[in-house]
């Protein structure tokens, strides 16, 4: 029997697989985080460059302070930040000096694990950004490899990476990472041992997702294979198109009889509380789903198969959803099978509506695709399909983005930018829209406690205060009266 840790991953995977990364904010997570501490998770998957984005854009937080007060008031657990590929908040390839400025200052305000995931597996790009993180300061680096269903990604595709990646003293742990919760019992069975057997003595975890029920069934034989931790997430913010749910997978495994060193009560209580703050906030409640085998075809993340209805119908075109689900895994082939995850999704699913509701087949061609083609986002596993790459090179439009210019050198956009910003607004600034940081800089400072309970009752309070036929309200309980009235302005002469 196994000793296995839990990596929680409620407010990061969690929240944006569920949440659309919009449901947490700074006072929903600092609520709950010295209880999240005392539970003993192995890690806590906090944020990413996206996350960050998303609470200047939508919350006008600092994502900074988010990070140093969480870090705060989780003393005992690592926070963890997901980085993919050599990019921070905006889609633009970011020189190695932006990335290792990125990277110190994120260690510096308090995150203590560093996850690299290159969307194309390219491992040598992992070990150099490994090699960054470390001499910016981070404390402990984890790799990705990313698992999907391809030709190309046989087991010794991933054995291959797994010897480079081990080989790198700048990488501590290696993870197994499946997005699409693609992976089976039967392939763990052989996928595992061989990762495994590349790595020594270096930990191996398991990241998956509840999307066809496959997720939980690979975390409870992959102790019996050498994985040492598995990451779920808690309450309301597990299963679904999430990751597998946390008191779940615990009581499970040890059923089965492995070790399992975290504090249940204390899980009980985190758990608990997402699913009250999904509760008050209106949100949705992740749910166990069905094997669904098409899902292994075109393996889209749910979120994006439920945008693609929508736009089909919205264009009349919802009897075109099985052709579209067909020629995502036809253009995916045709792309050299990247990894069905963040950017390469989109891409594919773009193109794929594309090609069938156009006149021909790659008629229109995304700038993201034609960028992808130019080898923007990394090395493609293997080459473009002939005729598609002479199509995407025939297009006017090429010549323009590969004339793009990289961006621009950290010296040159301290200068545009501003040289006396601190390290924190300048990596914000050069990242976003000026008036989305000045917004979130502006706006009074984030609240650092949420009561879920309490939130039914400020809601309704707030409608009934914005009545104009109501004089006065009264909220009555045992012990406890409220009364407000309206306040009457003197009639003017």
């Amino acid at each position: 029997m196994a000793n296995v840790e839990i990596v929680d991953t409620s407010l990061r995977d969690g929240n944006q697989s569920l949440w659309a990364a919009l449901g947490v904010d700074t006072a929903r997570s600092l609520t709950i985080a010295p209880v999240m501490d005392r539970v003993g998770f192995r890690a806590i998957d906090f944020t990413t460059s996206t996350h960050m984005g998303v609470a200047v854009r939508y919350k006008r937080e600092n994502p900074w302070e988010r990070i140093r007060l969480m870090a705060a008031a989780t003393p005992n657990t690592p926070l963890q930040f997901m980085s993919t590929g050599f990019r921070f908040i905006s889609w633009e390839t970011a020189s190695a000096d932006f990335m290792e400025l990125a990277f110190r200052t994120l260690a510096r305000n308090g995150i203590r694990r560093f996850c690299l995931a290159d969307p194309m597996n390219d491992a040598d790009a992992n070990v150099a950004c490994a090699r960054m993180v470390k001499r910016a300061g981070g404390e402990y680096v984890i790799a990705a490899l990313v698992f999907t269903l391809s030709p190309i990604h046989d087991d010794a595709h991933y054995a291959d990476r797994a010897r480079r990646l081990a080989a790198s003293p700048d990488i501590d742990a290696v993870y197994l990472k499946d997005p699409g919760g693609l992976l089976s019992p039967t392939r763990a069975a052989t996928l595992l041992p061989a990762i495994k057997a590349q790595l020594g003595a270096k930990p191996l975890e398991l990241h998956s997702h509840a999307t066809i029920g496959l997720g939980e069934l690979a975390y409870l034989d992959a102790p019996n294979y050498g994985v040492c931790a598995v990451q779920c997430a808690a309450g309301a913010l597990g299963d679904g198109i999430s990751n597998p749910r946390a008191e779940r997978v615990v009581a499970n495994l040890r059923a089965l009889g492995h070790t399992v060193p975290i504090d249940t009560d204390a899980l009980a209580e985190v758990a608990a509380y997402f699913t009250r703050l999904a509760e008050a906030d209106g949100l949705p409640v992740g749910a166990p789903q069905v094997f669904d085998a098409n899902y292994l075809h075109h393996q889209l993340p749910g979120g994006m198969v439920g945008t693609m209805r929508r736009h089909l119908a919205e264009s009349r075109l919802a009897h075109l959803e099985s052709a579209v689900i067909e020629e995502v895994g036809r253009v995916r082939q045709e792309l050299g099978w990247p990894i069905v995850m963040t950017p390469f999704a989109q891409m594919v699913m773009t193109q794929a509506v594309m090609n069938i509701t156009g006149r021909e087949r790659y008629s229109v061609i995304p700038d993201e695709v034609i960028r992808y083609a130019l080898g923007r986002f990394g090395k493609s596993n293997v080459p473009i399909d002939p005729a598609v790459m002479e199509r995407i090179e025939s297009l006017p439009r090429t010549r323009e983005l590969r004339a793009e210019p990289a961006m621009q050198s950290l010296s040159e956009l301290r200068a545009r930018v501003g040289g006396q910003l601190s390290d924190e607004e300048f990596l914000l600034r050069a990242t976003m829209p000026a008036t989305q940081v000045d917004a979130m800089l502006s706006a009074a400072p984030a609240a650092r406690h949420y009561e879920p309970s309490g939130r039914p009752v400020i809601e309704l309070i707030r409608k009934l205060t914005a009545r104009k036929d109501l004089s006065s309200i009264v909220v009555e309980k045992p012990g406890f009266r409220l009364e407000m009235r309206r306040a009457h302005r003197a009639a003017q002469s």
